[in-house]
């Protein structure tokens, strides 16, 4: 396994870390005196670094805050406030993973291209691999692409997938599949669904219809909507996360593509403005390459803090 995720995250992280940290690391030492055009350039790195203007300014006050409280004259003294005022703004409490120790529907969501069907099928294969009985809902009947897909991944992962042929009725294949995953006695049920934002209204009805079937036939089960944004876009997956919201009870984000983009803020700004949780990342292609979130992880990753190994030793990471 090498790196650990730790430090793929940090690999990962490397374009956003040089977009937003370099800049950052060059005010700290540019600057003699902490003044407005010290905040303002601050500002504008971090808004480049995709943490959206509203983010940005709540943590810029932050640090303006603290630095008049703790009489700080120095500009390099900032650096460890700025980072805390990050993961403030990034902290929503306990990250609740409660669908994986209950039995669950999870219906994940989201446009072409980002990466869902993938993330089904590693979610799947983690989730098996921990000893759960996962099986998998092929409910995006749309392209017959991702049925294929999803089909290749529940192989790949040992896991059951309940599927129809292209075109058939995403309600229908939701129906099957919860009647399987009660004879089955799965533990967790996740279901591929569509995500056409350009058609909202149909979406809108597509999702309340699996929604009325899932609560009448198994409404004992805990129920989790994921997201699933392509961390590459930027500010685009932000708009994209609030379009969800206005269409289905979103309870957290999956952010892929980490490890190819600069933007990597964004998982800073969806937290902050949105209040959602984004709760895995993926930074690569391989099955252990979607990880649990953990924003200090995160934040650790992005401004190259010291970060005990997994053996406790003390590893830094460098560019």
């Amino acid at each position: 396994m090498g790196k650990g995720f730790f430090g793929r995250l940090v690999e990962g992280l490397t374009k956003t870390r040089n977009n937003i940290v370099s800049g950052i690391d060059s005010i700290f030492s540019g600057f003699s005196a902490i003044d407005d055009d010290f905040y303002e350039e601050i500002e504008e790195t971090l808004i480049m670094g995709d943490l959206g203007i509203q983010t940005t300014m709540a943590i810029v006050e932050d640090l303006r805050r603290k630095v008049k409280e703790q009489h700080i004259k120095e500009p390099s003294q900032c650096k460890e406030l700025l980072i805390s005022s990050i993961r403030e703004q990034m902290d929503l409490g306990e990250n609740a993973y409660e669908f994986e120790n209950r039995k669950s529907v999870v219906l994940v969501i989201g446009v072409n291209g980002v990466g869902k069907t993938t993330s089904v099928g590693k979610l799947a294969g983690q989730l098996k691999d921990s000893g759960k009985k996962v099986i998998l809902a092929a409910a995006d009947t749309f392209r017959a692409a991702a049925i294929e897909q999803l089909t290749e991944w529940a192989g790949r992962a040992g896991v059951d997938i309940i599927a129809q042929k292209e075109g058939s009725d995403p309600a229908a294949v939701i129906y099957d599949a919860v009647a399987a995953a009660k004879s089955r006695h799965a533990d967790v049920l996740i279901c591929d669904t569509a995500g056409r934002l350009h058609n909202k209204k149909n979406l809108m009805e597509e999702l309340k219809k699996i929604n009325r079937i899932i609560d009448k036939e198994y409404p004992e089960a805990y129920r989790e909507t994921l997201v699933v944004l392509d961390g590459t876009t930027g500010q685009n997956a932000m708009a994209q996360a609030r379009q969800f919201m206005e269409v289905a009870d979103i309870t957290g984000i999956i952010l892929t593509k980490l490890d190819g983009t600069a933007k990597g803020g964004i998982a800073v700004a969806i937290q902050s403005e949105l209040g959602l949780p984004v709760k895995y990342v993926g930074v690569g292609e391989h099955i252990d390459d979607l990880q649990k979130f953990n924003a200090d992880d995160f934040v650790n990753a992005l401004f190259n803090v010291n970060q005990k190994d997994e053996e406790g030793k003390d590893t830094t990471w460098t560019n």
